[in-house]
């Protein structure tokens, strides 16, 4: 089982990653960050993104899609895909890993399934 860290670092890996959080979307903080640039303020994308994760579950429930789970939010950018991804394993609900990447340098789909791999072995 990977911890909090070695996650966010397994993220980073992944061919054209820019940042990734790990959020906690009660609250809107982010419980870890890494590789953040000038223009992106992972805490700020935290609580902002928290807010789409928040939209995502009410609908669902608004439908009673109650056998459905959200496996990602994709958000695309001119030059970045914004990926969310809410954690299902039952130590880790209510938290989502958020990532950046680069649009020109990522595969999204390979993205989709190393982020899925990931989530598998994190333990919070």
């Amino acid at each position: 089982m990977a911890n909090l860290e070695t996650a966010l670092k397994e993220t980073m890996a992944i061919e054209g990653a820019l940042g990734v959080a790990l959020v906690d979307y009660s609250s809107g903080l982010a419980l870890g960050t890494l590789g953040a640039t000038n223009e992106l303020d992972l805490n700020v994308a935290a609580a902002g993104n928290t807010d789409v994760v928040r939209a995502k579950m009410r609908t669902l429930e608004m439908l009673n899609l109650h056998n459905e789970t959200i496996e990602d939010i994709l958000i695309s950018l001119t030059s970045q895909y914004h990926l969310i991804r809410p954690l299902t394993h039952h130590t880790s609900k209510g938290i989502f890993i958020y990532l950046v990447l680069d649009r020109q340098r990522s595969n999204l789909a390979l993205a989709r399934h190393q982020i899925r791999r990931i989530e598998e072995h994190l333990e919070i």
